[in-house]
């Protein structure tokens, strides 16, 4: 046996540790702890939008969590206890296990604290604040943002980029998405189903697309999903299910789905898939996150959405996605940062990994619901076998070459200077 080949026993304890942590972390359901009900928009509409909606501390309490926070926390305490004492305190698994652990019990103690100011902090403390920075001296990711609205706000006056119509009903989208599971990822049981209690127009779940009952598409909304929810979320479900032994991976922690989010953006530039409408709907979560935490309530931001041209329903959405689990007049959830702070990470990441001579470290990103900060770890368990490479991948990352070409020339054209480009170019455009 190779020295470096981990023994029986200890992966034995592995996927022990590591089936304990799936166990106990699946009765807890983030999104569902804090969605509003629909009843409340219709009040909301009903009052003229004119009034805060009716939602209180006391409108979670009475929403049973399905488990025992106290009986919850102590789970995840205990199986950190059994990791230190079973594969030590500096074992490279054991710390990131650990660290998930204690991720989860803050999870716990953010939906107990629903309603109130610790929910927001924590919120803040797992997806970001929009006044993060990645760097000492760079833009704050509201200001990347902002940024991001001139040039797309400039490109949505175009008549030329207008939309085609949404005509596609979500019965016939699910029709059309299950064609495209069967193709990508055949025999695995996966599907696009119709759901009536989500706020987004999709959202992936462990094995399945839920499409909003009353929501339309075109046919690039469903391109979108198509590499964002099936390549991407669903992809790497599996990817992380067939883990033998880190059985973790199949299941995201709040800090995976930044590097999910992220990598479910970058897939839709990288195929040509998403629309300036698309993204311009990303950044408008982060303004309205950007809004809330300068203490704007759910009114204010609603206005400011109507304002700017959306109609009352996206209004309402965008300014429910930033309150649900808080108040109307409280602080921001801000898991909505994930998309826009994940695609800078993950880009930056696939950029430095071409520039060392490391290409092929970019596909590992798909071994199931990883991070950022795990991947030098990452390396080292597929090199001894405690975590096997992904057995589905997109096209794009299967294609070194090709990706590390196009890497490669975006390394490049970011050291020029654009605003001399602006200058030299006057003109020219």
């Amino acid at each position: 046996m190779n020295n470096n080949t981990p023994s029986s026993a200890y992966l034995t304890e592995v996927k022990a540790l590591s089936d304990r942590i799936v166990t106990a972390q699946q009765p807890i359901r983030i999104l569902d702890a804090i969605k509003w009900e629909d009843n409340i928009k219709q009040a909301f509409f009903a009052g003229n939008c004119k009034k805060l909606p009716e939602i209180t501390p006391e409108y979670y309490q009475n929403r049973a969590l399905g488990f025992n926070p106290e009986d919850k926390k102590q789970e995840f305490y205990q199986i950190e206890r059994d990791l230190v004492r079973k594969l030590g305190q500096l074992n490279p698994l054991s710390v990131i296990m650990r660290r998930i652990c204690r991720e989860y019990q803050d999870v716990v103690t953010m939906l107990e604290a629903r309603g109130g100011t610790t929910f927001a902090n924590i919120s803040q403390e797992l997806y970001g604040s929009s006044q993060d920075v990645f760097h000492v001296g760079d833009p704050t990711i509201a200001g990347l943002g902002s940024m991001m609205e001139e040039t797309l706000a400039q490109l949505l006056k175009l008549d030329f980029l207008t939309e085609e119509p949404k005509t596609i009903t979500a019965k016939e989208a699910v029709s059309i998405l299950n064609e495209k599971i069967e193709a990508v990822l055949p025999g695995n049981g996966l599907r696009a189903m119709i759901s009536d209690g989500i706020v987004a127009d999709a959202a992936a779940g462990t094995d399945y697309i839920k499409l909003r009952a009353d929501a339309l598409f075109n046919m690039r909304d469903l391109r979108v999903l198509e590499v964002h929810e099936i390549w991407v979320h669903l992809g790497t479900t599996l990817n992380g299910l067939a883990q033998p032994y880190c059985t973790f991976l199949g299941k995201g922690p709040p800090s995976a789905t930044v590097t999910q989010e992220g990598l479910a953006v970058l897939m839709e530039i990288l195929t040509f898939s998403s629309t300036p409408n698309r993204l311009m709907r990303l950044i408008n979560r982060v303004r309205a996150i950007t809004l809330a935490e300068e203490g704007a309530n759910f009114i204010e931001i609603f206005n400011f959405f109507l304002a700017k041209g959306l109609d009352k329903e996206e209004s309402y959405t965008i300014s429910s996605r930033v309150f649900r689990g808080s108040t109307p007049d409280g602080l921001p959830f801000t898991k909505d940062l994930t998309y826009i702070k994940g695609f800078v990470l993950t880009y930056n990441f696939m950029r430095l990994a071409v520039s060392k001579g490391k290409p092929d470290r970019i596909p590992l990103l798909f071994c199931g619901k990883t991070t950022i900060e795990d991947m030098k770890v990452l390396v080292d368990l597929v090199d001894d076998g405690t975590v096997i490479a992904p057995r589905f991948l997109p096209p794009q990352f299967t294609d070194l070459m090709g990706l590390s070409a196009w890497m490669s020339f975006s390394r490049f054209m970011s050291s020029m200077n654009f605003r001399q480009l602006e200058q030299d170019y006057a003109n020219v455009l």
